[in-house]
């Protein structure tokens, strides 16, 4: 354990070091938007992204063989600079039906500030632990749930911690990060590490890790997760392998296999499949979005269903889904142009 430690902290102090180096002005892009869109520190305006996301419809289970509208989730999602090195982003359930505490820091998905200098990044707050797997990357209220692996369903992914980015080509990201644990529970000296990389091409993308999850003093779940993202015009085909191995129940130890297949209509629509092997459960599925705004995706419709054979049984979903740009309106309102 402190050889982990003298590890750690040799990694993040280089980090930190090359990052003060740096030129003044960056370029390298940083993920900041829960919707995916990348932004970088080049930017004219200090005033933050504000939008509320909002997701619900109407949900039927054959298990139960019951029908009822509900809400998937109501999140506040704050993005912005303090200075053109420091940016900062919050994403807080104000109300969800899929989390048992929503308040306080519970119901924070992250809280990060990230210092940004040339090509190096550290972010320090609750954020997501690293994990190879375009599944497990998916914003809340874009994933849908019951076609979701029980890995994904049942992993307390929201930690806080520190983690460390180097950029050493463009489209390319070598990752490190030191947080707690996911078996922690808010208990002390609990903690995970994970290191991975992301890189993207014209036709590929990858996000692979190699990770520690602490459970005991002396025990750790190794895992290693490898995401492919494959692009063929239209086409895009997600395939996540991973694997976990330690002396834990499913779905925590054992594999996971996420095979999703989707195609773009014009700027309008998607249609999406899905399957999922684990060692415990098979799912599958289908759905398809549509976006009736031409200018952006800020309200979609959807319909998805699902078979899981563990839990759930055959699933129906039909909602809406919307983002209200809060910073949008209001610029728009008192005349202002956005940058």
């Amino acid at each position: 354990m402190k050889k982990l430690f003298v590890f750690l902290g040799i990694a993040l102090t280089a980090i930190g070091s090359a990052a003060s180096a740096q030129e003044a002005t960056s370029t390298v892009p940083m993920q900041m938007s829960s919707w995916g869109d990348a932004k970088t520190s080049e930017i004219a305006s200090y005033i933050p992204d504000v939008s509320l996301d909002m997701r619900g419809g109407l949900n039927y289970g054959n298990n139960e063989g019951a029908a009822t509208f509900m809400g998937d989730g109501l999140y506040l999602d704050i993005n912005g600079y303090i200075s053109p090195h420091f940016s900062y982003s919050l994403n807080q359930r104000l109300a969800s039906t899929y989390y048992e505490d929503n308040s306080g820091f519970n119901g924070t998905n992250w809280l990060t500030l990230t210092f940004e200098a040339g090509d190096f990044a550290v972010t320090a707050g609750k954020d997501a632990l690293l994990m190879g797997s375009f599944e497990y990357d998916a914003y809340d209220l874009d994933a849908y749930y019951d076609m979701n692996s029980s890995f994904y369903n049942g992993f307390d992914c929201w930690q806080w911690g520190i983690s460390g980015a180097w950029y050493p080509a463009e489209d390319q990201e070598v990752l490190l990060q030191f947080a707690n644990s996911p078996f922690s529970y808010g208990e002390p000296n609990l903690f995970s590490l994970a290191a991975g990389w992301r890189g993207a091409w014209d036709w590929y993308e990858s996000y692979w890790t190699a990770n520690l999850w602490q459970y005991s003093e002396e025990n750790f779940v190794k895992a290693v997760n490898l995401g492919n993202r494959f692009h063929f015009g239209n086409f895009t085909i997600d395939l996540d392998l991973m694997g976990r191995f330690g002396e834990v129940e499913p779905p925590f130890s054992g594999m996971t296999v996420a095979f999703s297949p989707s195609y773009e209509i014009s700027d309008w629509g998607r249609v999406f499949a899905k399957g999922v092997w684990e060692e415990e459960n098979l799912i599958y599925g289908a759905g398809f979005e549509y976006f009736p705004l031409k200018e952006n995706r800020n309200i979609r419709l959807h319909a998805a269903w699902a078979y899981n054979e563990y839990m759930y049984g055959n699933t129906l979903n039909i909602g809406l889904t919307w983002k209200m740009d809060m910073t949008g309106s209001i610029k728009k309102l008192f005349g202002a142009t956005v940058d």
